[in-house]
């Protein structure tokens, strides 16, 4: 099938599936006489693989290992526990920023007038130096 063939099948884009092959997600497909792409069913389920790898919020390195992974029958189902667990605490961190986020966001907003004035509170907190951030919440930024 060709890549718009593999997209539908998929419901990876076709962008993307030329992006996943340059980055090796997926083996460059073989190529017809004409020049065009030639997937088969295998990679459209690695490429089915990798969009719910990638909905579920894995990075393109997590989803590499769990390609890996995927692929060797041999493999100790522990391994595969612990990257989700890892991206599990990874999510949590992050869901716990975004509360905070819109913790402060929700404070602002309810200082603000809304009003045809021009001062506004909300400009005035985001022109201020950021504040200092705890050290786990520093190495991500």
């Amino acid at each position: 099938m060709n890549i718009g063939q593999a997209s539908e099948r998929s419901g990876v884009s076709a962008k993307m599936i030329r992006y996943y092959e340059s980055v090796g997600l997926l083996p460059s497909a073989a190529r017809r006489a004409n020049g065009y792409r030639d997937y088969g069913d295998q990679e459209v389920a690695v490429l089915q693989f990798v969009r719910r790898t990638r909905d579920l919020g894995f990075s393109l390195e997590e989803v590499s290992s769990l390609l890996a992974l995927w692929s060797n029958t041999k493999r100790p189902s522990r391994e595969v526990k612990k990257l989700a667990e890892k991206h599990i605490a990874d999510l949590e961190v992050r869901m716990a920023e975004m509360r905070e986020v819109s913790k402060t966001l929700k404070k602002l907003a309810g200082a603000c007038h809304g009003d045809d004035r021009p001062d506004c509170p909300i400009l005035d907190d985001l022109s201020q130096p950021r504040t200092k951030r705890p050290a786990a919440k520093r190495a991500k930024a």
